[in-house]
């Protein structure tokens, strides 16, 4: 299933900084869970979830139910154009998560993958 997002509902949804960094960090790691998103954002719950149901919303990302935890990950309908820009501004950008991704890699406890 193919997700065809203008540019202009992209960048609406990545106006957000929490949002930009969400996106960004699922760019780089793959997947994360809401737990690991937490962590690496010092950010509530509820919070998190509020930004990930509106990036689902919009089809930028997708969902998987693992037992009790449920991984983002890019859709994989995503069209090219937007993996590339967001690619792109993970690599150009790595200092601006630096801290996120330290939280990330520090957090004890992360839940295993099965997929």
């Amino acid at each position: 299933m193919s997700v065809s997002l203008n540019p202009a509902e992209l960048f609406k949804a990545l106006a957000d900084e929490t949002r930009s960094r969400i996106v960004l960090l699922i760019t780089r790691e793959g997947e994360l869970c809401v737990c690991e998103l937490t962590a690496a954002l010092d950010l509530s719950q509820p919070k998190v979830s509020r930004h990930l149901a509106l990036l689902r919303g919009c089809g930028l990302l997708a969902d998987r139910r693992q037992g009790q935890w449920v991984y983002y990950r890019l859709h994989p309908g995503l069209d090219g154009w937007a993996h590339s820009l967001l690619h792109g501004t993970l690599q150009g950008n790595g200092p601006w998560l630096a801290e996120d991704v330290q939280r990330l890699q520090a957090m004890a406890d992360r839940p295993l993958r099965c997929c």
